[in-house]
């Protein structure tokens, strides 16, 4: 059984249709990338995930059903989702954003030690962590975003255009510390990036989308060397 399975999923925004029955799945531990140009769908499928978008189809996690289930109740089933443009509570310290991202939790002796496991992925965020969030750099809110998803301690990380804006060391770094997570906390992962090369360096899947309908989907490696798919959708 997958972690993640999607039959048919549609979506709409009023009167557009954004998503025409998509279907796809994520495997315990694996990290799977959707990949697609600007409108095809890749953000809109993972609102429809997470419950803030209205839905159509069949949403199971970990063996349930997600029909009615709210934004909040899906974090606490262990989805957690780093928005495109990150999401930081700004007023808010960078402590305060981390609090918050295990406000769900009862279990306050391990809340405690993922502070530390944290920090070990963000050391930046330790040394600023009195910081109000809206003062950090725009990689140091992407590492915010991620660390606060991981405090509600996520079987699935739903993460939208991790990339955006940042300088190509820093999207490198975060990559790796993503795979690292992946690896070290069994976490999978459910990547939409513009980055298409970068994408499928990280991912183990992908699934190709092209105005709300999966096109292709495959080994993240060879998707990677199919060079028909690379000049029709990837553009590189």
């Amino acid at each position: 059984m997958a972690l993640l399975e999607l039959d048919k999923v549609t979506a709409e925004y009023g009167p557009i249709k954004a998503l025409h029955g998509i279907t796809l799945k994520v495997e315990q531990g694996e990290i799977v990338a959707l990949l697609g140009a600007n409108g095809a769908g890749k953000t809109t499928t993972l609102r429809a995930i997470s419950g803030s978008v209205a839905r159509g189809g069949s949403v199971r996690f970990d063996g349930r059903s997600m029909a009615g289930v709210a934004v909040h109740e899906a974090a606490q089933r262990g989805i957690g989702h780093v928005p495109e443009g990150r999401g930081t509570l700004v007023q808010l310290s960078v402590w305060d954003n981390l609090r918050m991202g295990a406000y769900t939790r009862r279990d306050g002796r391990q809340v405690e030690k993922d502070y530390d496991v944290v920090f070990d992925y963000f050391p930046i965020l330790r040394t600023r962590r009195q910081q109000a969030a809206g003062s950090l750099s725009g990689g140091e809110q992407q590492m915010l975003a991620i660390a606060r998803a991981l405090m509600a301690r996520p079987k699935l990380l739903l993460l939208d255009e991790p990339s955006l804006g940042l300088a190509p060391l820093l999207v490198k770094s975060i990559f790796q510390i993503v795979r690292s997570i992946n690896r070290n906390e069994s976490v999978a992962v459910l990547l939409v990036e513009q980055n298409a090369a970068l994408a499928l360096n990280v991912a183990h899947r992908a699934y190709l989308l092209e105005t709300g309908r999966v096109v292709t989907e495959g080994q993240a490696s060879d998707m990677a060397r199919d060079e028909s798919i690379r000049r029709a959708y990837l553009g590189y």
